[in-house]
């Protein structure tokens, strides 16, 4: 249990570091490098935007797109990708992408 606690408490820290500086990276990205799976990223990515506010940091982010009518889905809140677009209904997506500045 121990064992789970420290990695509950230092994803969000791996993910800090690997934002820092390296340009946009999407979720699929992120779960490769930091050897963790793409589900638990969104709530590590959200704990992260809280706590950068308490800092000269911000998370930025790269909204996803439909490939098909090139709407950006920019209003939206959650790390986690779209499953259709809003305004035709495609499933083809881009990933939103993250970095911090």
């Amino acid at each position: 249990m121990n064992g789970e606690r420290e990695a509950r408490t230092t994803l969000p820290r791996a993910l800090r570091a690997a934002l820092q500086g390296h340009g946009p990276r999407g979720l699929d990205e992120l779960s490769r490098e930091l050897g963790v799976s793409e589900k638990e990223l969104p709530d590590a990515i959200e704990k992260l935007r809280r706590t950068l506010e308490h800092s000269s940091e911000r998370l930025h982010v790269e909204p996803s797109r439909c490939i098909a009518c090139q709407f950006e889905l920019a209003g939206r809140t959650r790390a986690k990708r779209p499953s259709r677009c809003p305004r035709c209904s495609s499933e083809r997506l881009t990933r939103p992408r993250f970095w911090i500045e």
